[in-house]
């Protein structure tokens, strides 16, 4: 099941059709972002990186975090504590897999990014781990 067709979320704003997103997509980035796969953990290109900027979604490229909240999880997958802004993101439940987790959606396009977890320890502000996949996100450089 696609994320973009859920009853009880807002509609997407950037609306594509499967083949539309298919030919936009790599396998991989499709599987991850519009089938609500997961990429492997530690293997993702922004899982370590300390690079200033802003993350954007790799589907349609609205702004979703930003370096200032990412901080080092070391669960195998970048981790944010907030998102940029409160509706960049939507949040379902996700009871797949025999567990409840929250999945982490663009508010654009309805892609999947990952999920989010609460009260692990982390020292944030939020208390809350944003785990993301890289795969769908696009790191935008500050001064780009």
């Amino acid at each position: 099941m696609t994320a973009s067709h859920d009853a009880g979320l807002p509609e997407p704003t950037v609306r594509r059709n499967d083949g539309e997103w298919r030919a936009q997509l790599t396998p991989e980035e499709y599987h991850v972002l519009r089938q609500a796969g997961t990429e492997p953990p530690h293997v993702g290109e922004y899982t370590d990186t300390t690079a200033e900027g802003v993350y954007t979604c790799r589907g349609c490229g609205a702004e979703l975090f930003r370096s200032s909240e990412k901080f080092a999880s070391h669960c195998g997958w970048p981790s944010f504590f907030d998102p940029t802004d409160s509706d960049a993101v939507l949040l379902r439940a996700d009871n797949t897999l025999g567990m409840h987790r929250v999945e982490v959606l663009c508010r654009s396009c309805h892609s999947h990014l990952g999920h989010v977890f609460e009260g692990e320890g982390y020292p944030t502000p939020t208390d809350q781990r944003y785990c993301i996949n890289s795969i769908s996100l696009t790191l935008q450089p500050a001064g780009d």
